[in-house]
């Protein structure tokens, strides 16, 4: 056998080998973006992103998946999305417990409709001392109460807290099992219109930048189509300018209304305790800083938190959860 022959016979099957491999990575990036969406303004604003097809028009093929806030999360960890809209302290969480995400884009940070709801007769977080609490545990929620019984000069010592999702707090602050919810909007909203005399004694606007509402990707997504979520992020950009321009922001909150079932009119003030951050905002939020105007001195804090408090055992590694390139690059 001469040279030639053996090196075709080498050649050949590697090339098929290869071929295949390529084959493979093209279905691959031939299928939809598969992204996790759920009842939050800073995220029912992508709806407006869908509803007038400009994903289509940026030449990127997404899927938007509606999910309960958790099961969102759930999905995500479960492999069955590229990418989910989380709290950036629920991204450490998810990751702490082995699905690692990276938070490309800040959507948002909360501005009021994070609450701490007390039933009637209670007016202050100090107050609270040897009260019942519902709150999801381990979650957005948690951090807040606890950052607010910090704040009161109490910890998670002095109350007692119940586990329970965040959809379902406006009914048990109602049957008066509990003294005080801790919920995000449109459930802190029910809440409060639920229970005559209720009071939100504690809100995210105590703490801006506390809460950074974020789209978090799978890093095999990332790594594989970092251009597609490029186009991702400028339609993203695009649906924020046509929710706060003066002439489209009717039509808007229209169609983020539809999204969750409330009235037009009604969700304009749950759009208002919401910061939706422009692209120049976000920005700034994205690079490295200490303290709530940056994704990562805000992470820091939700990490300590969650350490401190068993969420999970280790510290996370920061900077391995934000990729800040698409932004800073925009």
């Amino acid at each position: 056998m001469n040279i030639a022959t053996t090196f075709r016979k080498l050649v050949k099957p590697l090339a098929a080998t290869l071929a295949a491999a390529t084959l493979s990575l093209a279905a691959q990036a031939a299928e939809p973006l598969k992204i996790g969406y759920s009842d939050w303004p800073g995220w029912v604003a992508w709806e407006v992103a869908i509803e007038k097809e400009w994903f289509k028009d940026a030449g990127v093929d997404v899927e938007f998946e509606w999910f309960d806030y958790v099961a969102s999360m759930d999905a995500f960890a479960a492999g069955k999305l590229d990418a989910v809209t989380m709290t950036n302290g629920d991204a450490l969480v998810t990751g702490a417990s082995g699905a690692q995400s990276v938070m490309i884009l800040v959507n948002d940070f909360s501005n009021g409709n994070d609450m701490i709801v007390a039933s009637p007769g209670i007016t202050s977080v100090a107050e609270l001392k040897g009260k019942t609490i519902g709150v999801e545990v381990g979650f957005v929620g948690h951090l807040l109460l606890l950052n607010a019984l910090e704040a009161a000069g109490l910890s998670e010592s002095d109350v007692t807290l119940v586990n329970v999702p965040t959809n379902e707090t406006p009914q048990v602050l109602a049957s008066g099992d509990v003294d005080a919810i801790v919920a995000w909007q449109p459930s802190s909203g029910q809440a409060l219109s639920q229970v005559p005399g209720s009071t939100a004694i504690a809100t995210s606007r105590d703490a801006p930048g506390l809460i950074y509402d974020v789209l978090a990707v799978s890093p095999a997504s990332l790594a594989t189509r970092k251009a597609d979520w490029e186009k991702v992020a400028t339609v993203w950009y695009k649906a924020v300018d046509y929710i706060y321009g003066e002439e489209t922001q009717a039509d808007a909150l229209s169609i983020m209304a539809a999204r969750v079932g409330i009235p037009a009119d009604q969700y304009k003030a749950i759009l208002d305790g919401t910061k939706i951050l422009s692209l120049e905002e976000s920005q700034a939020v994205m690079q490295k800083g200490e303290g709530m105007k940056s994704l990562y001195g805000s992470s820091k804090i939700s990490d300590d938190f969650n350490v401190k408090y068993e969420v999970y055992a280790e510290p996370q590694a920061i900077d391995t959860y934000i990729d800040p390139s698409i932004i800073l690059g925009m």
